[in-house]
């Protein structure tokens, strides 16, 4: 079982982040030295190619944190997403690995977690929906899960169109759960502002590409830097779910993005196999592209993040005590 209260673990974070678990970027450096670094990490099980990949990753995972632990360094839960959907051929697998190692946090997506939500519950951990629309979430809520993770405009990956504010007011209206807020978080300013707009938690994705540990290849990160908003194209004509890919990768592919044909049947690509073309020729993105110009090691990154979280305390006590002088 669990040991640790994973709800109050998140609860005192340093930082309320949760790097999100990005197909074919989040690997086991990028995950230890998140947690290292104050911040709850998480991986996608299929980022590992095999099964056996996978049972070598979360051992590496569990071993080194629990090493960490044992120099009193405090190291935020680790955790995992797996593709509830039928199309995922190693649910079962991954699931038996899931019960075996216990991660704190489990986050679904692609479908309802109703079973896994129970087998995590068991163990002590956490499950989270990712959810792009109210109804998603709503359906989500009847598994009874810990969290919904509400992917807004602007994510990376399958990214919904719903605007935060919205997002967050309605469903905080029908749902007591931790809210984990997704949706252009790139800076230690956006961390705050989805606190101030009722959200537990940042999800952020695109900032942790461009980390020193993440498994992008140096082109997709050079590449990131380069891109701009204007440069993130929505579209399921790709991978047959709306996702968000960097314009110049589409073009790289020799791809017209003017002319994109949906596959003719709905395919999830977060496949087991090495045919996930979409993801690994094509590279997505978030709209906070804009703001990313330096490759930083994950454990600066945090650093960073925590000093603009604070500067931006520290500024708003600032302005409103100068109202109060002016009084």
């Amino acid at each position: 079982m669990v040991k640790k209260n994973v709800k109050e673990q998140l609860k005192a974070l340093e930082l309320p982040v949760i790097a999100a678990p990005m197909f074919l970027v989040s690997g086991i450096e990028l995950v230890v030295e998140g947690c290292k670094s104050g911040v709850a990490t998480t991986f996608p099980l299929l980022n590992a190619r095999t099964s056996e990949a996978l049972e070598e990753w979360m051992q590496t995972i569990t071993t080194q944190l629990e090493e960490a632990e044992q120099t009193n360094q405090t190291v935020a839960p680790w955790g995992v997403n797996l593709v509830v959907h039928k199309s995922n051929d190693r649910y079962d697998a991954d699931v038996e690995l899931i019960k075996k190692y216990q991660p704190p946090i489990v986050i679904t997506s692609l479908g309802k977690p109703t079973d896994i939500a129970k087998i995590v519950h068991e163990y002590g951990g956490l499950v989270f929906s990712d959810v792009i629309s109210v109804k998603h979430a709503k359906k989500a809520m009847e598994a009874n899960i810990d969290g919904l993770v509400l992917v807004c405009n602007g994510a990376g990956g399958h990214g919904g169109m719903l605007h935060p504010m919205a997002f967050v007011h309605e469903v905080k209206q029908f749902f007591d759960g931790l809210i984990i807020l997704s949706g252009a978080i790139s800076h230690g300013q956006d961390i705050l502002a989805a606190e101030v707009m009722g959200a537990d938690l940042a999800y952020m994705g695109t900032r942790f590409i461009a980390t020193e540990e993440s498994m992008a290849s140096d082109a997709y990160k050079k590449m990131l830097l380069e891109a701009e908003a204007k440069d993130i194209i929505y579209t399921d004509k790709l991978s047959g779910v709306h996702a968000n890919f960097i314009l110049q990768s589409i073009l790289n592919a020799g791809i017209d993005p003017q002319n994109l044909q949906k596959p003719e049947q709905l395919e999830i690509v977060h496949k087991a196999d090495d045919e996930a073309k979409a993801w690994k020729d094509i590279w997505s993105a978030g709209h906070g592209v804009g703001g990313i110009h330096e490759i930083l090691p994950v454990a600066e990154l945090v650093k960073k993040l925590r000093e603009e979280y604070e500067e931006t305390i520290d500024r708003v006590i600032d302005k409103k005590q100068k109202k109060i002088s002016l009084k």
